[in-house]
């Protein structure tokens, strides 16, 4: 059995939905799952599909030219088609903070994540043994003023090696420069609390404590060139009062960036997540 996900984007106009369908049908294909959304303030449709085919003659690329040929020029579609039998591969960078780290690789590891991580990247050594343990290749780059541009070249070679399909921040202490961003545009994921920009700095939860905040949360979005500014993926929050230390603060703030996180990636991994003008559509 032959599994796609059909990803498609353009102006709102009739007859979107049954083109497509027909065109399924006229394939010998059966749809599974469908679902979209109109942008009434743009006017731009939003569409995904998953579909099945039987036959043993089945060619992704060959249904990907008579799509162009027969809908995309039409309609004039943003449109993507991912096969699933082509897990995408993800690399993760890393610091110190292990938290993220051995959340993804045991939902990993308990198959919850259908993806590849063919190695993980860390500007420092310490979280070496975890990447071990799960028998994940590591490569120890580090990152300096000087070296800045020396270490993304070397980040590149082996993102371009493995042919990684994107790239999760699991609590990677750097700034990423537009050489990464430009390579991987809303295919870098990164996690953060979501006090910014109130709350900046190195201690964010001490700064929160102090002020007495009632709500704290994490937030997951696509990395772009403004800081902390992309497409926001997946958020959560939860509740805390006057009771709370500011140890407490930190342990609420980390499960949450774990959760985050891994729905994060799992939606990205799974082809829910469309982005138009700095937002996301996210399907179920």
């Amino acid at each position: 059995m032959n599994k796609i996900t059909i990803l498609i984007n353009c102006n709102d106009q009739p007859n979107i939905i049954a083109s497509v369908t027909n065109f399924i049908a006229h394939q010998n294909g059966n749809i599974v799952y469908i679902d979209q959304h109109v942008d009434r303030e743009q006017n731009i449709f939003f569409m995904r599909l998953e579909s099945e085919f039987s036959s043993k003659t089945f060619s992704t690329e060959a249904f990907k030219e008579a799509f162009e040929n027969v809908l995309a020029e039409k309609f004039d579609m943003k449109w993507r088609i991912y096969s699933s039998e082509k897990k995408p591969k993800m690399a993760l960078f890393i610091s110190k903070y292990d938290h993220c780290l051995y959340d993804l690789l045991g939902r990993y590891n308990s198959g919850e994540l259908n993806l590849e991580i063919p190695f993980i990247i860390s500007n420092h050594k310490d979280l070496k043994p975890i990447a071990d343990s799960f028998n994940i290749p590591f490569y120890h780059i580090p990152v300096t003023k000087d070296s800045k541009n020396e270490a993304e070249n070397e980040q590149l070679k082996l993102l371009e090696e493995h042919k990684i399909d994107f790239i999760v921040l699991a609590r990677y202490m750097q700034i990423v420069s537009p050489k990464l961003i430009d390579k991987y545009p809303n295919k870098i994921i990164n996690i953060h609390h979501s006090f910014l920009p109130a709350f900046v700095g190195a201690k964010p939860y001490h700064s929160a404590y102090k002020r007495g905040v009632k709500i704290i949360g994490a937030t997951s979005h696509y990395v772009t060139e403004e800081l902390d500014a992309g497409p926001i993926i997946e958020q959560d929050v939860t509740r805390v009062t006057h009771a709370h230390s500011i140890p407490d603060l930190i342990a609420k703030g980390r499960d949450l960036e774990k959760i985050v996180l891994a729905n994060a990636v799992k939606l990205h991994a799974e082809r829910k997540v469309m982005v138009y003008n700095n937002k996301t559509v996210i399907f179920s």
